[in-house]
């Protein structure tokens, strides 16, 4: 590694981490050459066990003993002389804005993402996310999917980015394990109709998590997964299907969607969270319960 002090926090060098949006940083049209921000040393290190390569990294001093591993590791696969800039604990909360938990950041070159197919060849549950932009959201429901044995994540054009600083964070690096891509690349005109189109002819059933009339309960929904092949309902490969916040799905998300299945609630409380949601969901058709 090449240690460098900065002095400034105007220093042109660390640009990617001050003066980039997220949406220059992901440059769409050319994701080979764009990149994402990891933020925290568990992340950074989940990110380089999956083989994503390394730009440079913004170090708080007194972190850099203890990243020794992590540099020890990009050197032996990457060569040394990837940058790491270290930066004074008030320095770098001036350039993120507010103070890290853990003064460690990296920027990575972005991946073409893998084709719908690819992800789920082997998957018999995943999960889509339809439209949800709050990164927190996307991060939890990706850490929830990773957690519960979720085989893949599909994300519909409009959704907030996996990779997004926030969302990469909360996952806790988890996106960097869990497969994922986007069911339509940035066509806004391919999800609902053509992607759940694609899922039933890779054998998935497609459930929407809604509140409807004719909604199936998650008992029910299990039920189907553990019943006998020979049974008419039964559900082998189960793609789950989650809403934006306060909206929820789309009326043509449900109206297109195999089934709608609900989460019993008490007390009047309508819904939950997407977060709770996608993780009660996940935990009752986890494959190794219904084994």
């Amino acid at each position: 590694m090449r240690f460098i002090v900065i002095d400034s926090v105007g220093d042109e060098r660390v640009a990617a981490y001050t003066n980039l949006t997220e949406l220059q940083l992901r440059n769409r049209l050319e994701p080979e050459k764009g990149l994402f921000i990891a933020e925290s040393p568990k992340v950074i290190d989940r990110a380089l066990a999956a083989g994503r390569e390394p730009i440079s990294l913004l170090v708080e001093e007194p972190w850099i003993d203890g990243m020794a591993s992590t540099f020890a590791q990009i050197d032996q696969r990457w060569g040394a002389d990837i940058p790491v800039y270290v930066a004074s604990p008030a320095q770098l909360k001036q350039l993120t804005g507010y103070r890290l938990h853990r003064g460690a950041l990296s920027a990575m070159r972005r991946w073409p993402l893998p084709i719908v197919a690819e992800v789920c060849r082997d998957a018999h549950r995943i999960a889509v996310m339809e439209n949800i932009v709050d990164h927190t959201n996307v991060g939890a429901l990706m850490r929830s999917a990773a957690a519960l044995d979720v085989d893949a994540v599909l994300v519909t054009p409009s959704c907030g980015d996996p990779l997004y600083r926030r969302a990469a964070r909360v996952s806790m690096g988890t996106v960097f394990q869990i497969p994922w891509t986007r069911i339509g690349g940035d066509d806004s005109h391919y999800w609902p109709v053509q992607g759940m189109t694609e899922l039933r002819s890779l054998g998935f059933t497609t459930v929407a998590m809604a509140l409807e009339d004719d909604s199936i309960s998650l008992a029910e929904l299990t039920r189907r997964l553990d019943s006998s092949p020979q049974e008419p309902n039964h559900i082998d490969k189960l793609a789950l299907i989650f809403g934006t916040e306060g909206d929820g799905l789309s009326r043509r998300t449900i109206s297109n969607a195999d089934l709608t299945v609900r989460i019993p609630m008490s007390h009047d409380v309508d819904s939950l969270n997407v977060a709770a949601s996608s993780a009660v969901a996940f935990y009752a058709t986890r494959r190794t319960l219904n084994a």
